[in-house]
């Protein structure tokens, strides 16, 4: 396995790499992170209906293992790339950019499904699962909503870090699937996989009818995805942060 350091030191490049991809390949890479995401959500729906919560934690890294696999870029996992920022291999406005144009692309790609899965009848048994998902995700209170962003995206982050420190495909999926699973078991906030689980419970009140009171397209922005984001901002920037300070030390920066 690759070492935290050596992992720390390739991220400075590979944040880089991230940083000045092309914006059109960047947003397609960012749409099919989405589409990854958002199908290992409908299938951890569709688990969970059938056989309960922990089986639906044990699908959903599903969507990890894709993007990581397949290649492509999702924005929680992106945060890591704070290394390269603070390793000044990159500028804070390449930063901030590369993280909205992904951030916009996961959306797209997660809506997307959201829309087929539903209007295509994936939940036309277990649709009440799905409304009650979305119907709980928006009627938390925001700094509740905020602190289950942190806690989350520490975890993805530590399972995209332990995923590099995997040399083959079946190493990569073993390590980033535990912390995956945990952070669904514990129902934190994620906030690629609620552009898919919540525009889903929306579109399933148009097509089904009924919902939870609530559970409007204001409070999935607003009162879930803005807080969520911000924590796992939090979270993922955080984790990122102390993991460069400890492995990339300002006397033995790569940079110098």
């Amino acid at each position: 396995m690759n070492t935290p350091k050596e992992i720390a030191a390739s991220y400075v490049e590979l944040g880089y790499t991230k940083a000045t991809l092309p914006r059109g390949r960047m947003l397609l890479l960012a749409v099919l992170a989405g589409v990854y995401i958002a199908l290992a959500g409908a299938a951890s729906v569709v688990g969970t209906a059938a056989a309960g919560k922990l089986a639906g934690a044990c699908i959903f890294p599903a969507g990890l293992a894709m993007v990581i696999l397949a290649g492509s870029e999702l924005f929680t996992g992106n945060n890591l790339m704070i290394i390269s920022a603070l390793e000044k291999r990159i500028t804070w406005r390449q930063l901030l950019t590369a993280w909205l144009v992904v951030y916009a692309g996961n959306l797209i790609g997660a809506v997307l499904i959201a829309a087929l899965t539903v209007f295509g009848g994936t939940f036309g048994g277990c649709y009440e699962a799905l409304l009650a998902t979305a119907g709980a995700k928006t009627a938390l209170a925001f700094p509740e909503a905020l602190l289950r962003g942190v806690a989350c995206n520490i975890l993805v982050c530590a399972a995209v870090w332990m995923a590099a420190a995997a040399r083959d495909a079946g190493g990569k999926v073993l390590a980033l699937y535990l912390p995956v699973a945990a952070f669904v078991l514990c129902g934190f906030e994620h906030c690629v996989a609620n552009m898919f689980f919540i525009p889903a419970g929306l579109f399933a009140v148009i097509r089904y009818g009924g919902g939870p009171e609530g559970l409007t397209w204001g409070a999935f922005l607003l009162k879930n995805l803005l807080p969520v984001t911000v924590g796992n901002l939090i979270g993922g920037v955080g984790l990122g942060a102390v993991l460069k300070v400890i492995y990339l030390p300002a006397k033995e920066s790569v940079r110098q």
